[in-house]
C-alpha cells in the first residue's frame, strides 16, 4: 500500500515539526510548506491526499499577501488539489473563523494547540484506508 501524503502549511516551524512527527508515527508521508507559494509548489510536486492548513501568515515584503483562505482558494484552482480535503488549524478565535472555514469548503476545523489524536481521527475518517490504527514501531 502506498503511503498517503499529508501537506501541512503553517508559518510556525515548531507546529510543522510537531505535526510532522505525530503524523509520521502513523505512517503518513508528510510534506511541509511555510507559506502559500511553497504550498502551491508542494501540491504540484507531491500531490497530497489531504492538506492541513493554518489561517494566519505574516505579511511578506513584495510578495503575495497570503492567508489560509486565499491559499485554499489558490490550491483549489490547481488540478492536483481540486478534490483534496482541507483541515483548517488556527490560533485565532474559533468563533470568528470556524463557520467561514467550513463554508469555504474545509472538511474540518481545529483550534491550536491541535489535539493530535483528534486530528488523526479526522484524517482517518477523511482517508479511511490512510493509516494503521496504531503507531508504526520504530
Amino acid at each position: 500500500m502506498n503511503k498517503k501524503i499529508v501537506l501541512v502549511v503553517d508559518d510556525n516551524a515548531v507546529i510543522l515539526k510537531t505535526l510532522s512527527l505525530a503524523l509520521q508515527k502513523y505512517d503518513f508521508d508528510v510534506v511541509t510548506a511555510l507559506d502559500g507559494s511553497e504550498a502551491v509548489g508542494a501540491v504540484r510536486r507531491e500531490k497530497p491526499d489531504i492538506i492541513v492548513l493554518d489561517l494566519s501568515f505574516p505579511p511578506s515584503f513584495g510578495a503575495v499577501e497570503w492567508d489560509g483562505f486565499r491559499i485554499m482558494q489558490w490550491l483549489r484552482r490547481i488540478e492536483e488539489a481540486k478534490n483534496v480535503p482541507f483541515i483548517i488549524i488556527t490560533g485565532g478565535e474559533a468563533a470568528k473563523y470556524k463557520e467561514r472555514s467550513l463554508k469555504e469548503g474545509a472538511a474540518a476545523f481545529f483550534q491550536k494547540p491541535v489535539n493530535n489524536e483528534e486530528l488523526l481521527a479526522v484524517i482517518q475518517r477523511l482517508l479511511p484506508v490512510a493509516a494503521p490504527q496504531a503507531p508504526v514501531p520504530a
